[in-house]
C-alpha cells in the first residue's frame, strides 16, 4: 500500500480509508507482510499501528544485484570464449 511507504505508522482505519477494502482484508495482508518483516505492527492503546520496514527488501535487492553481477561476468567470459 502506498500509504505505508511514507514512513509513518498507520492504523487499519487509516489504511482502509478511501478504499473498497475491508478492515479484515487489510489486516490479513498486513499480517502476511509482518510475518516476513516488511511491516512492523505496534499496539497503541486499542489500535495496532503498522509501519513499513524496507530492510528485508533492501537485503533481497542487494542479493539480487550480486547474483546479477555474477551472471554478467559469467556471460562475458562465455562471450569471449565463443568469439575466440
Amino acid at each position: 500500500m502506498k500509504k505505508l511507504s511514507n514512513g509513518q505508522p498507520h492504523s487499519i482505519s487509516e489504511l482502509t480509508k478511501g478504499t473498497e477494502l475491508t478492515r479484515q482484508a487489510v489486516t490479513k495482508h498486513l499480517r502476511v507482510l509482518e510475518s516476513v518483516g516488511i511491516v512492523n505492527g505496534v499496539k497503541s492503546g486499542r489500535e495496532s499501528l503498522y509501519q513499513f520496514d524496507p530492510t528485508p527488501l533492501n537485503q533481497a535487492r542487494g542479493y539480487l544485484d550480486r547474483v546479477s553481477e555474477q551472471w554478467d561476468q559469467t556471460l562475458g567470459r562465455l562471450k569471449k570464449f565463443v568469439e575466440e
